[in-house]
């Protein structure tokens, strides 16, 4: 990606090195309204891989569900210089996107549109919607109306999933921001009404959810390219990020039987058609995955 290092943006708030007071980890991974984000999703499977146990159960443990041991009270550990350093063009990266992407639905959608931040964390963090360790990824929630992001994420991106690049690190900014569309347009939360009307059809409503933000993810992705900032190889970047976090592919690197009624954020070849559509429409109509037929 064509992009040039401009400092931090106004709308990250640095909270790394911070760790929550009361309360630890003890907590289920889709709780309080927190939407599991992609990398959930990849680091769920790398748990399972390497523990060999299913940490995708955690998925509907509610809040009985524990990742890691508590903390005890509220304390700050400062990274070292050096491990600051070595993050300071990631930070730069992650504001880059997020400022370009949020200039975009600025533009897209003038009278809805309202700026989201972006919170960087390490180990654990408490949000609106609860408190949640580095194992949940990236995820956004609605109650704050905030992105949160562990920046070691991207090395389990690129070294355990096969998708290196800067745009498939560019896609899980974007996608949570389409989180954030959703939530502004009240996607969000007619969604969680109709699940709680329709249980039966929770996981199926899921998936349209996700893959909508996909599309929105896109969509971002389509004025980059416009503007010149794509450069070779970057769409296939994030089209091969977009298939590494599909339900099914994940499954299957788990160790476990491929089962398409437990599928919450869609198949690897339904996250790269849609966010494939938004890439190449560039058209927030074309979004609709409620009203498809066929994913």
């Amino acid at each position: 990606m064509r992009w040039k290092p401009g400092g931090q943006s106004g709308d990250i708030e640095d909270r790394r090195g911070e760790r929550p007071a009361g309360g630890g980890f003890g907590r289920g991974f889709g709780g309080g309204g927190m939407r599991l984000g992609l990398g959930g999703f990849l680091l769920l499977a790398v748990l399972s891989i390497v523990f060999k146990q299913d940490f995708f159960a955690l998925l509907s443990g509610g809040p009985g569900a524990t990742v890691g041991p508590a903390p005890s009270g509220s304390t700050r550990r400062e990274p070292s210089a050096a491990s600051r350093a070595s993050e300071d063009q990631r930070v730069q990266f992650v504001s880059f996107v997020l400022d370009d992407a949020q200039a975009t639905w600025s533009r897209l959608l003038p009278d809805r549109y309202e700026r989201a931040r972006l919170v960087l964390f390490t180990e654990a963090i408490q949000s609106a919607c609860g408190f949640a360790s580095a194992a949940s990824g990236p995820f956004y929630c609605p109650g704050d109306r905030k992105v949160y992001i562990d920046l070691s994420f991207y090395d389990e991106l690129q070294r355990r999933f096969g998708a290196p690049g800067e745009f498939a690190q560019a896609y899980v900014v974007a996608h949570e921001l389409g989180h954030h569309v959703q939530n502004l347009l009240g996607i969000d939360h007619e969604m969680r009404r109709a699940q709680q009307s329709r249980p039966d059809l929770a996981n199926t409503l899921s998936v349209r959810l996700e893959l909508q933000a996909d599309c929105l993810a896109g969509v971002w992705g389509h004025s980059t390219n416009e503007r010149g900032i794509l450069e070779a190889g970057d769409v296939e970047s994030g089209l091969n990020a977009a298939a590494a976090i599909g339900d099914d592919r994940i499954q299957r690197s788990a160790g476990r039987g491929v089962q398409p009624d437990s599928f919450t954020h869609g198949s690897s070849a339904q996250r790269v058609k849609w966010f494939r559509r938004g890439l190449e429409s560039g058209d927030v109509a074309g979004c609709d995955t409620f009203r498809a037929r066929n994913l």
